[in-house]
């Protein structure tokens, strides 16, 4: 009896006393806890792989998908960095006025041609907002727009000498009116015009850009001595009438629209009906390609006291 109670198993399974009282019933209670159990370990072992194998493909995934993803281009990074660290800068534009133009940019022709007049706090933004196209910056003064693209190399600006003082606005859109047939025309290649207000002195290449946005954010125009904004509005205008292809609309936007000197220039060589919203300090204007034989800025010419309706 001990031999056989040291046997363990051997007991249950061939004792003929336990055969005779458990039966076939003992045997298959054992069977079924066995079995059970087999199942159990089974699964458990199977799914603590399965666990720790898609957990190491998922951590694989979304380390090949960071790898994979492009690095954010350096120009909208400089952007980022610079215009959060410059956002108590007094001089720099509303985000009112800066979506306006973001919402023109989005939904520009690709490649997109983008011409700024004055190198601003906005400058790196413009310059990423219209990423994969080509933005180019105006400014009237050489030293700063050398060092801009020294120190931003992916910025492309150029320099030009105005002739013109915000004092002389009056008379200066008076001689336009004079040579709207000759010199002045809403239509003409600026490379070689002689008008006051048309700037003739830009890279060549530029003349033959065909601009789908344009923004007069310069020159400074603040005391009677300064250039004021008259031939950067004048020269817009005409290089939008002027487009031989792509689209035959130009989006035009003057800032500080709520001066009272831009606003009648504008209406003078901008006009009213092409007027589309006007609101804090940004004037947002759609004009159209012109017939070369055109000698009319306006449908509707403007007062010379006639200000711009805002919505």
């Amino acid at each position: 009896m001990k031999n056989n109670l040291s046997n363990g198993t051997k007991l249950i399974l061939l004792h003929p006393y336990i055969q005779k009282q458990g039966g076939s019933k003992s045997l298959k209670l054992l069977a079924f806890i066995s079995f059970f159990t087999l199942v159990f370990l089974l699964t458990l072992i199977y799914t603590r792989e399965s666990i720790t194998k898609g957990t190491s493909i998922s951590v694989s995934t979304i380390s090949a998908s960071f790898r994979s993803s492009p690095p954010l281009p350096k120009s909208v990074v400089r952007a980022l960095v610079h215009y959060a660290s410059n956002s108590n800068n007094t001089d720099r534009m509303s985000n009112t006025d800066i979506k306006q133009i973001s919402d023109v940019l989005k939904q520009c022709p690709h490649p997109c041609n983008f011409l700024v007049f004055g190198l601003t706090p906005e400058t790196l933004l413009w310059k990423a907002l219209n990423h994969n196209g080509r933005t180019v910056f105006i400014d009237e003064n050489r030293y700063y727009a050398a060092y801009i693209e020294e120190k931003y190399p992916e910025i492309e600006a150029y320099d030009v000498q105005y002739s013109t003082k915000l004092s002389e606005t009056k008379e200066l859109i008076a001689s336009v009116k004079d040579q709207v047939h000759n010199e002045c025309r809403p239509v003409q290649n600026l490379l070689f015009s002689e008008c006051k207000l048309g700037l003739n002195d830009l890279p060549n290449q530029l003349y033959e850009v065909e601009w789908d946005v344009i923004l007069v954010d310069g020159p400074r125009g603040y005391w009677p001595e300064a250039p004021g904004r008259t031939a950067a509005i004048f020269t817009a205008s005409v290089l939008a009438r002027s487009k031989k292809g792509g689209n035959p609309k130009t989006h035009v936007f003057v800032h500080d629209f709520n001066m009272k000197v831009d606003r009648v220039t504008s209406d003078e060589f901008l006009c009213k009906e092409n007027l589309v919203k006007s609101k804090d300090m940004l004037g947002h204007f759609v004009l159209e390609r012109m017939e070369t034989s055109s000698t009319q800025f306006c449908r509707n010419h403007p007062t010379s006291s006639g200000a711009a309706s805002t919505s």
